[in-house]
């Protein structure tokens, strides 16, 4: 059922194969993109790359055809990528890893196995995204407040955080405006969320009226 339309007794590849190759390869590229895009954020470039790297992945391992010393030089390429891009999250890399597969499997002539590991995994991916699965159940807050050197912050918020949040833990501490300053950084858990104002209101009287955010945790992008 999945074999592969490229002749292995040859070393010819006709150009039909290669375009039937090469268009499959956009097509599931596009597939990828589309699953990425509707899972949550993106930018248009990520995107954009995720239609193409199927179809390059598939270039490249037509071209090697398998000789070893051409093998190992492509490989040595693909890690100087590696060495070259931005921190991603785990989402991120495994949707890179999902498109360069793809590109592995057109590459090598098997267009029907692509096509249905890229549905079956497409459609895998989206539902997890749309579900509840291992999302995290406390409402966890970021908070940031600024407060002045002379201000002992050890303490100095306990009795607010007593009556306002389930939980509070202090992130760190850092010296902003030329050391003139102090900015806490806790993460926070609210008892009742339509109290978040009068909570920040009575924060904002004890530091003085400095700055204070309080935000949606936010996690690392280079976290798994």
């Amino acid at each position: 059922m999945f074999n592969s339309i490229i002749t292995t007794t040859t070393s010819t590849l006709t150009i039909n194969t290669a375009i039937i190759c090469l268009v499959s390869a956009l097509i599931m590229g596009a597939i990828i993109s589309t699953t990425y895009m509707c899972s949550g954020r993106y930018t248009k470039s990520f995107a954009t790359s995720l239609i193409l790297l199927p179809a390059l992945v598939q270039v490249v391992i037509m071209m090697v055809n398998g000789n070893l010393g051409t093998g190992v030089a492509v490989l040595g390429a693909f890690s100087l990528i590696r060495f070259r891009s931005v921190p991603g999250s785990s989402k991120d890399i495994c949707i890179i890893f999902f498109a360069m597969a793809i590109g592995l499997a057109t590459g090598m002539g098997y267009i029907a196995f692509a096509f249905a590991v890229t549905i079956v995994i497409s459609i895998i991916m989206f539902a997890l995204a749309k579900s509840s699965f291992a999302e995290s159940n406390n409402n966890e807050k970021e908070l940031k407040i600024t407060i002045p050197e002379d201000l002992d912050y050890t303490g100095v918020f306990d009795d607010l955080f007593a009556k306002y949040t389930k939980s509070v833990t202090l992130e760190s501490v850092k010296t902003t405006n030329l050391g003139s300053m102090f900015q806490l950084k806790y993460i926070i858990a609210l008892k009742d969320e339509t109290l978040e104002k009068v909570f920040i209101d009575s924060l904002r009287c004890r530091n003085g009226n400095l700055t204070i955010v309080c935000s949606k945790q936010q996690s690392d992008l280079g976290e798994l």
